[in-house]
């Protein structure tokens, strides 16, 4: 296992990975704990993955930290992530400018609760410097939710006479999502063997690379987002066109 990163090609990386963090109610069952004790343990795979992605030179990681369908979870469960998320990021955001990595959020942040969502900003402009990656939350974020609301924007700008039905096309739909300024992800993966999107990026994961491990969220550590990137360089990605139209577009 320490051998590892040694394998990684460097030439090769992902630029943005994406990452599904599932399995933290299933853990703290596991140890006959509430859920909650799962949420907080997650919370050391999180610094694992971050501190790992940095080190490699990945310059984008997403994080699925709270969708919006989790608002309809028990509401101490809700009060307890919310909590968890602004005491986390309060203690983090130095650790972030100590490391040059700038953190962004994606979502409906606006449902966020206001001590969450100042806590959120506070930190999102004190490391909006920083340059040596980018660190995104989805938080209150549904991949429907985000579509749907970019139909709207750009509904409204057709009413106004701003933009004709003829110029749609994918990227100025793109332009209207909350991740215009953020390159789609070339790998996607989620932890916990299920085998499901669950409403995350589905515009933007289009020509992603998938990858699904048993591992629960807690349980994640450097170690296993290094066998995740080995199986992404194994692969060969073809964007719809075959093996021997790749090797003369690089020939």
């Amino acid at each position: 296992m320490t051998n590892l990163i040694d394998k990684i090609e460097k030439s090769k990386l992902p630029k943005h990975i994406a990452i599904i963090m599932d399995g933290n109610g299933r853990w703290a069952k596991q140890r006959q704990q509430e859920r909650v004790f799962g949420h907080e343990n997650g919370v050391v795979a999180v610094k694992e993955t971050v501190e790992a992605a940095a080190e490699l030179g990945i310059k984008y990681l997403t994080l699925y930290a709270f969708s919006t369908e989790n608002w309809n979870r028990p509401k101490e469960e809700v009060d307890a992530l919310m909590s968890l998320l602004v005491k986390t990021i309060n203690q983090e955001t130095k650790t972030l400018n100590d490391n040059n990595i700038r953190l962004t959020a994606i979502g409906d942040l606006q449902s966020l609760e206001k001590e969450t969502y100042d806590e959120l900003m506070t930190a999102i402009n004190e490391t909006s410097n920083n340059s040596k990656m980018t660190l995104i939350l989805a938080l209150s974020y549904s991949s429907k939710w985000e579509i749907t609301n970019a139909m709207k924007m750009i509904a409204e700008k057709i009413k106004n006479n701003e933009i004709q039905p003829d110029q749609i096309n994918q990227e100025l739909i793109s332009s209207y999502l909350t991740t215009s300024n953020i390159p789609d992800p070339e790998m996607l993966i989620r932890t916990s063997g299920e085998y499901r999107i669950s409403n995350f990026l589905l515009w933007q994961i289009a020509y992603s690379e998938l990858y699904f491990t048993p591992k629960l969220w807690p349980d994640f550590r450097k170690e296993d987002l290094y066998l995740a990137i080995l199986d992404y360089q194994s692969r060969e990605r073809r964007f719809g066109l075959i093996s021997e139209q790749l090797n003369n577009l690089f020939n």
